[in-house]
């Protein structure tokens, strides 16, 4: 296996995209024991019941705080976690990502800071991943200062300040179908993730593997007492060869997220040609 081929088969389809991630996963999650939450009473055909259109526009209303882009957040699936944190007023953000673990075949971490104008990305393997021909050239456990230009558009390495959000929720709940109110500040219902290929926790090929079943994917939402989103959880159904699996997303630390730091000097070094060979 050569590192373009690692790139394409692990790389391209993980990074920031957990739900694709797991789908490679043995695990199953627990979406497919999980029935379609459906809105209490009816309602004429192409209409919405009151408590219907209210539900739904506190969730939409619950993602307004992220476009301040001030906050952490966490993204899991099945073998996959992303955490990080975001801060407009210093044009920073930090993302870690963790594929696997010390007792898997393939596993990798990697820790991207963004601090405008600049970039880095740390990146360690494990497993049958640390072997693979190339690797050596591509500076594990140090910051590899990232060139700008050969970046820019790539959702792997770069990060966009105008969209701030790594997890798109706001994309997720303007696809919401179905909604009802569980309880104090819960919700649940479907969300039509054929049209969310652009949140950053869903991948475009998650969602054609899904078919017909994307147009109404069960989903739970939580929102904290100033009604911003604080959890959705998003329960993906099992699709030909992907098992089922729930992709968690969290935010918290709304106003309070803290400036990423540069990475120290001495533990940074130029990105080599390898490294974006590896995520073009």
């Amino acid at each position: 296996m050569t590192i373009r081929r690692f790139s394409a088969a692990v790389f391209a389809a993980t990074l920031l995209t957990p739900g694709l991630a797991a789908c490679d996963s043995t695990g199953t999650g627990e979406a497919g024991a999980s029935a379609s939450p459906t809105v209490s009473g009816s309602a004429a055909p192409g209409s919405a019941s009151p408590g219907t259109a209210d539900a739904k526009q506190a969730l939409l209303n619950s993602t307004n705080e992220i476009r301040n882009g001030n906050f952490r957040f966490t993204m899991t699936g099945v073998g996959t976690t992303a955490e990080g944190q975001v801060h407009q007023p210093s044009q920073s953000a930090q993302i870690k990502l963790s594929i696997g673990d010390a007792s898997s075949d393939v596993s990798m971490k990697l820790d991207l800071v963004h601090l405008k104008p600049d970039s880095w990305v740390k990146l360690d393997l494990g497993g049958q991943a640390a072997k693979l021909p190339g690797v050596q050239g591509l500076n594990l456990g140090k910051y590899q200062h990232l060139d700008q230009s050969r970046i820019k558009g790539n959702r792997n390495l770069g990060f966009d300040f105008e969209k701030v959000d790594p997890a798109g929720s706001e994309v997720l709940t303007q696809g919401v179908t179905e909604v009802r109110q569980t309880g104090d500040g819960a919700y649940a219902g479907t969300i039509d993730v054929s049209k969310a290929a652009e949140a950053g926790s869903l991948n475009a090929e998650l969602i054609k593997a899904l078919g017909q079943q994307a147009q109404s994917v069960p989903f739970t939402a939580k929102l904290d007492p100033q009604g911003r989103l604080s959890e959705l959880v998003v329960q993906i159904p099992a699709a030909g060869q992907n098992k089922a699996q729930d992709i968690r997303i969290t935010y918290a630390d709304y106003g309070a997220a803290t400036a990423a730091q540069r990475p120290p000097a001495d533990q940074v070094v130029e990105a080599p040609s390898e490294l974006y060979n590896l995520f073009n």
